[in-house]
């Protein structure tokens, strides 16, 4: 029996086999072709029999295809990644037809105008709106043959941006470099000595080996003292999947970049609108291209002076006391490292012994409790795919509300990066019975080394809760209509708030004595310490801002001119520099080539979102600010506004009820140091 067909209540990964998936799909997807044609066909259709009936055979098909997508991400074998791939096409060419389908488009327009839709619930009314605006961005409008190409570039699409991620994964595995002498790796700390050296070990080597996963690459361009070695390995994680580097043209998503902006730019000319940007802003919150253009600037402008001043006191500093008189890249962090120690007495690495995995996990859990009246504990009952992965249960009085699973640590054959992605959604099943949402919350962390706990930097331990804050949206939703329950149906521009929003308690001193505590003696983040960590908070903050915002232009002009291939790719980014770079890459660094958020995720011409969104977090964390960080009246406030209503009512609304005004900037140019820019 293929476990595809008829997913179990909770995910079972043992009986997962990639040779059943394509045979799986390929079922799923005629059987529902038949029952889709079938409910179309009906007269005067009602939510019971339409809108319900379809939530079924998407839950279905999300039960099963769930799982898929995360093995592949997280332990991509050569035959998962073989099935993912087999089904990508497949599955979008489904997609594509089911928004194409113009007897469901019209039962869909049939039952929004029946004399039951004034009585269907906010979450129901706003699903089936959300539907007949997916149609009309699935072109079912379009004549035949405009309707079969959009069709095939939905399809080409699929395919490319799928094969962009894997040369990202295949480039970053390629490269390695062994270090037989300890003295090479001078600088580097403790833990990541034996990080490298359990990487050899893995790989049946001798000494030390730098690899270009996250823990590897950060460790030697932040403590290495070697020159000439953080040149190489700025060179080739900088160069990955392109024609440049050590690795010239192995991996080269150059090509696939050209082809990528021009399918969207067809597509959003077969759609009406003038480029990509304009298409991808349809659903979202922000109102046009212009708006968000009209945003980005006015924060570089802002936060300029403030980099130009980090720049500058950089410079200063290496040619003085490091004997870098020009200073390059590859100079940055580890320049930026000495500074700060300098500066604050505080580096990463004094704040590592403080943060254990298993004391964040369990501060991160305490503070769900406080801010929201929520439980977690483990849970057996959820099978895992890892041992390194751990599986926990939301519960609420006593009762279990959600599940989720936490796989935090990188590994080979693991794509990198951190994300949610859903298991299963809230929602109302045709027996009457309540399916509860799970997610997967997964990271690529600095994973436990000789037996010992794995130790987090801060910024590990930031980005721990900024994903739990996308899994809280997704488990501690009230809606029970899937298509607008937890971030579904979310405006892109907004599904960010809660994750951001999460991230304040790493900066907080009472979140901070939750989440701390001394890998050998337990003892809390020490005064001392709290104080360096809350001072250097906003170190070198115009810079990073910058960069910041160089990534949401570039995002932005490239999808918003037609007829961008990759060298014209490569001049918008020189031009956008010319706003955000005070000290430029080489001309032969491709960090676009391995921009996977937007040339394989869903950031394409959104990037953006995360400034955004960072407004609105701020903002919103400025009532906590006001009231209390641990208030809990406020943290019921913000999980009802934001988290229980998921996608049933517009992003700006839902905002305007938790904090009784529209957002505005000043909290984020607070919390980052800018504001006092500004008003200079």
């Amino acid at each position: 029996m293929n476990a595809l067909l008829n997913p179990p209540a909770l995910p079972v990964f043992a009986e997962l086999l990639p040779e059943a998936v394509e045979p799986a799909i390929d079922q799923l997807l005629a059987e529902h072709r038949a029952r889709i044609a079938e409910l179309a066909a009906r007269t005067q259709p009602t939510w019971a029999t339409l809108a319900a009936p379809l939530e079924a055979l998407d839950d279905r098909l999300n039960a099963a295809w769930a799982p898929v997508s995360q093995l592949n991400a997280v332990m991509n074998s050569e035959a998962w990644r073989t099935a993912y791939n087999a089904c990508i096409p497949k599955l979008s060419a489904y997609a594509t037809e089911v928004g194409q389908n113009e007897e469901l488009f019209q039962a869909w327009q049939a039952l929004r105008q029946s004399p039951e839709f004034a009585s269907l619930g906010t979450a129901q009314q706003r699903a089936i709106e959300n539907a007949l605006r997916d149609f009309r961005l699935s072109g079912i409008g379009l004549p035949a043959e405009k309707k079969q190409r959009f069709a095939e570039v939905s399809e080409s699409l699929s395919r490319l941006t799928s094969k962009f991620a894997d040369q990202v994964l295949d480039a970053t595995q390629a490269w390695s470099l062994t270090v037989s002498d300890q003295a090479g790796l001078d600088g580097l700390p403790e833990n990541a000595m034996a990080l490298l050296r359990s990487l050899a070990e893995g790989a049946g080597e001798e000494g030390w080996r730098v690899t270009l996963d996250m823990p590897s690459y950060l460790a030697v361009m932040t403590h290495a003292r070697d020159r000439a070695l953080r040149e190489a390995v700025y060179t080739a994680y900088a160069t990955r999947a392109s024609e440049q580097g050590p690795q010239a043209g192995q991996f080269d998503n150059g090509p696939l970049i050209t082809e990528i902006l021009a399918l969207r730019q067809e597509q959003a000319e077969l759609l009406g609108f003038p480029h990509y940007a304009a298409l991808s802003l349809e659903p979202k919150m922000a109102e046009s291209v212009d708006q968000v253009l009209d945003f980005l600037h006015d924060l570089a402008r802002k936060a300029r002076p403030g980099a130009e001043r980090d720049l500058a006191e950089l410079r200063a500093f290496a040619a003085a006391e490091l004997a870098l008189a020009d200073l390059q890249p590859w100079d940055m962090a580890y320049a930026a490292e000495q500074l700060k120690q300098q500066r604050y007495a505080l580096s990463q690495e004094d704040l590592k012994p403080y943060f254990p995995a298993p004391r964040v996990i369990d501060g991160l859990f305490a503070v769900a409790q406080r801010l929201f009246g929520i439980g977690i504990v483990p849970a057996p009952e959820l099978e895992t795919y890892h041992p390194d992965v751990k599986a926990y249960a939301v519960q609420e009085n006593g009762v279990t509300r959600a599940w989720f699973y936490l796989d935090l640590y990188a590994r080979a054959r693991k794509r990198g990066g951190a994300w949610m992605a859903d298991a299963r959604v809230r929602r109302r099943r045709d027996d009457g019975s309540l399916q509860l949402p799970i997610a997967f919350l997964t990271g690529n962390f600095n994973p436990p080394v000789d037996g010992r706990p794995a130790l987090l930097s801060h910024d590990e331990v930031t980005t721990l809760f900024h994903e739990f804050g996308h899994g809280i949206h997704h488990m501690l939703t009230e809606v029970e209509v899937a298509a607008v329950s937890g971030i579904n149906g979310v405006a892109w521009d907004a599904v960010e708030l809660p994750s951001q929003f999460m991230e304040n308690w790493c900066w907080t001193p009472e979140g901070l004595a939750l989440i701390s505590g001394h890998v050998d003696s337990g003892e809390k983040l020490p005064q001392e310490l709290l104080d360096r960590l809350l001072a250097a908070r906003n170190f070198q903050s115009g810079l990073m801002t910058l960069r910041q915002l160089e990534f949401s232009l570039f995002d932005l002009e490239i999808h918003r001119r037609p007829g961008i291939d990759f060298a014209a790719m490569l001049r918008v980014l020189d031009e956008v520099r010319d706003t955000t770079s005070l000290l430029r890459p080489p001309s032969w660094n491709r960090f676009p080539c391995s921009f996977t958020h937007i040339f394989a995720g869903g950031y394409a011409a959104g990037y953006y979102s995360y400034k955004w969104a960072e407004v609105l977090s701020a903002d919103a964390f400025s009532a906590f600010e006001r009231e209390g960080v641990f208030n809990a009246d406020t943290g019921r406030r913000f999980r009802q506004a934001i988290l229980a209503q998921g996608g049933s009512r517009p992003a700006a609304e839902l905002f305007r009820e938790f904090m009784g005004r529209d957002p505005s900037p000043d909290a984020l140019l607070r919390h980052t140091g800018l504001l006092a820019e500004v008003s200079a």
